[in-house]
């Protein structure tokens, strides 16, 4: 199959996918303001940009170094913290393979979230979702230079749930609770340039797919790839913007909306001559969290309660070669 016919996108018209401005949101100045622009772009298109979030670009680039260095390690030293069932460590080339897909995605993947004990009651309790961290004890690095970015992201992303709260009309701290111990899991991404074999056999960096959870926060590199579907059904170029992190609702979030914000299809290719890297944070809330739409005002209800961890576990099964036997 010829380029011109496979994965093509327009690039990004002006305003397809908004660029919010958070700074109102986090110093509680204009958290209303916000809350509008996220409610018209979790309606529309369901992807945004975000900018004003205070996060250090030195922390940036620091992850995005410490990714590239980790990726370059030999496969036997990566090999050494394998995944396994509990989405944790490091992920081959080819063993995710999407609902849909015609064949396995080309992306290398380091999976970790936030640290707990070896005996939280939630892991002795074998909860979906709560696992302990798998990090390479000979690249120290990873963890030390990681979770600097990681925790400033992640308040970073309890500031916007805020102001997601206030755009469905519900209070503010409506989903603290439920992130008092978040499933926010973090990934580290290496797309390999797609080859002209990759064009024939319609093999994706990540083939088009929705996100299984509440929010995600996405890191990108200024290499480009990343495409969203718009509610036309075209697909449009979201590149990098200096500055600025992509942020998109998943399908948890859809589900608890109602349907009044959607889960949006995406997908990555990387057609420049360089390796891709990115770094996507998953917030999501605790495990055992029932995610129902009546909780956010939802008189008739779409969808039948289902549990949080249950939910992003199921989808996991169904995507990655460690969950199959």
């Amino acid at each position: 199959m010829a380029e011109t016919e496979f994965a093509q996108a327009r690039q990004l018209d002006t305003g397809a996918i908004p660029v919010i401005d958070i700074a109102g949101a986090l110093d509680g100045s204009d958290l209303p303001g916000v809350a509008a622009q996220i409610r018209a772009a979790a309606t529309d298109v369901g992807f945004f940009y975000i900018k004003g979030h205070g996060i250090a670009p030195e922390l940036m680039a620091q992850a995005f170094a410490v990714a590239r260095d980790f990726f370059a390690l030999p496969e036997a030293m990566k090999t050494r913290v394998a995944v396994g069932t509990d989405q944790r460590g490091w992920m081959a080339t080819g063993m995710s393979r999407l609902a849909g897909s015609k064949t396995h995605d080309l992306k290398e993947v380091f999976f970790w979230g936030s640290e707990i004990a070896p005996d939280d009651p939630d892991l002795a309790a074998a909860k979906p979702l709560v696992a302990l961290n798998k990090w390479p004890a000979d690249f120290p690095r990873l963890r030390a230079e990681l979770f600097p970015y990681y925790d400033a992201l992640c308040a970073v992303a309890a500031e916007v749930l805020s102001a997601v709260a206030v755009s469905l009309e519900v209070d503010a701290d409506v989903f603290r609770p439920h992130y008092v111990r978040p499933m926010a899991r973090g990934q580290l991404v290496y797309y390999p340039p797609s080859s002209e074999a990759d064009e024939v056999e319609e093999r994706f960096g990540v083939a088009p797919h929705t996100d299984f959870g509440v929010l995600t926060f996405l890191l990108q590199d200024d290499s480009g790839g990343l495409q969203v579907r718009l509610p036309t059904g075209d697909w449009v170029e979201a590149p990098p913007l200096p500055g600025t992190l992509v942020c998109n609702i998943g399908d948890l979030l859809q589900r608890w909306s109602n349907d009044r914000f959607v889960s949006t299809v995406h997908r990555v290719i990387n057609r420049s001559a360089e390796a891709r890297y990115s770094i996507p944070i998953f917030f999501d809330p605790h495990t055992d969290t029932v995610i129902d739409p009546r909780d956010l005002g939802a008189m008739e209800p779409k969808h039948a309660p289902v549990t949080a961890g249950g939910h992003i576990a199921g989808r996991n099964a169904a995507s990655f070669k460690q969950h199959r036997r």
